[in-house]
């Protein structure tokens, strides 16, 4: 699953292919689009939120139109897709991490370059792009992190992930922060590495840096299975491999803060954090569960006299509480009995630092925030009108071709799937939770 830009809208891809739109705002499902035929197993949102990119089981990458519901471009490879992702500036280009396969640039109109490997040559490859899209940062399963020119694809910072006397650490995924320059890395070794990616440049390559954080579960040992950033980057949440739990971490320190228990017995698929608010969406076994905290009224914020009783006491009325003229009223004098004349400004709008990115003056008009519904209205029989249909758009289809990519392998989500609970096929649902 995965939240667009500002969070009013959030996708979920389902077992039967089909990707579900809920408004996150009225908590209802907005548009259904009938995408693929196999289970969807990645999502992601185009920065104007007009476009969704998504994969399939069946090794097919679509582009879809959020609007109309309709396939821009279809995209046919001949080994398992783990990961796709938009270009965080460019809606032309996105990134596709193929199984057992070096990552791959493709343009929207087809064309395609392979993210060049390390000298060790190692094939299980993660990728992302940064927030803004200057570079990809690949890992391999030997612990080789690259950091390459997106333009060029050349590198400009490595270094080798260690832990004491193992040899190698497994990259398992990479993900960035929507605000600062930070960066997570979740290995084999059960800890999620903070890295800060201004450090990761200045050591070039084969540099040593130091990871910011080392966050892991002291206790339990836990295996992670998804890792993200909060929305302001000040959290770093973490979903178990073993169970339906997420552990949540102050970066700046360290410190665990909060560990969220879901149901016993399920296994935790995807966890993503809100981009401006302090929620938590994770999915286990066909349910969509979401995190938020207590919310509690407090009424002396908006009226400073306000008093809150905890239980029913008499009114004592003051001594000049209804007469016509307040005689307790204290005497004003001098400029400040005068009402000043103050021109209010309602044509601009401001901006709001929590949706623009750092380098943003304006908020982008153009962004697709919410889905329009329209009501469904009966037509009498006396005034039958036939139905006016719209021609559906003819996709265009392109083929891959990859050198030496696996063509028999089956996707990890189908060959872990006798080992899981079973799940809900269809529809998901939202479950709302609280967290104190």
């Amino acid at each position: 699953c995965t939240f667009n830009k500002r969070g009013t809208l959030l996708a979920v891809g389902c077992n039967d292919g089909r990707i579900v739109i809920w408004d996150f705002l009225t908590r209802g499902i907005a548009k259904i689009i009938s995408a693929h035929v196999h289970p969807v197993c990645s999502l992601s949102w185009s920065r104007n939120g007009h476009k969704l990119l998504s994969a399939s089981t069946d090794n097919n990458v679509c582009i879809w139109d959020v609007l109309s519901g309709e396939c821009d471009q279809k995209y046919r490879f001949p080994s398992p897709i783990l990961k796709v992702q938009f270009h965080p500036r460019n809606l032309n280009k996105f990134l596709v991490c193929p199984m057992r396969h070096a990552a791959v640039m493709v343009d929207v109109e087809g064309t395609h370059r392979v993210i060049p490997l390390d000298e060790d040559s190692d094939l299980n490859i993660v990728a992302s792009f940064d927030r803004r899209g200057d570079f990809v940062y690949t890992g391999n399963a030997r612990g080789r992190v690259l950091v390459l020119d997106a333009e060029t694809l050349t590198v400009k910072a490595s270094y080798k992930i260690t832990q004491g006397t193992a040899s190698n650490t497994a990259v398992k995924s990479i993900e960035f922060a929507r605000r600062g320059s930070c960066f997570l890395v979740n290995t084999s070794d059960r800890v999620i590495r903070v890295y800060d990616s201004t450090e990761i440049l200045a050591c070039g390559k084969d540099g040593e840096p130091e990871p910011i954080q080392k966050l892991q579960d002291l206790v339990n040992k836990t295996m992670w299975k998804k890792c993200c950033f909060s929305g302001d980057g000040e959290y770093v949440c973490a979903g178990s491999a073993r169970q339906h739990a997420l552990y949540v971490w102050e970066k700046s320190i360290g410190n665990l803060v909060k560990i969220l228990h879901g149901t016993k017995g399920e296994l935790l698929l995807d966890v993503v954090w809100h981009p401006v608010r302090p929620i938590i969406a994770s999915i286990s076994s066909g349910v969509v569960s979401i995190w938020a905290q207590n919310q509690v009224e407090n009424w002396s914020a908006f009226a400073p006299d306000f008093k809150e009783l905890d239980e029913n006491v008499e009114y004592e009325e003051r001594e000049s509480e209804f007469d016509l003229s307040d005689e307790d009223k204290s005497v004003v004098q001098g400029e400040e009995a005068q009402d000043e004349e103050i021109e209010v400004d309602v044509a601009s709008i401001d901006r709001v630092a929590a949706f623009c990115s750092s380098d943003e003056e304006t908020e982008d008009i153009g962004s697709l925030q919410f889905l329009p519904i329209s009501p469904d209205v009966e037509d009498s029989e006396d005034n039958q009108a036939t139905p006016h249909e719209v021609p559906i758009k003819k996709h265009r289809s392109h083929d891959i071709d990859l050198q030496g990519a696996p063509i028999d392998e089956i996707h990890p989500l189908l060959n872990k799937g006798k080992d899981k609970p079973t799940t809900k096929k269809g529809r998901p649902r939202l479950e709302h939770k609280k967290g104190k």
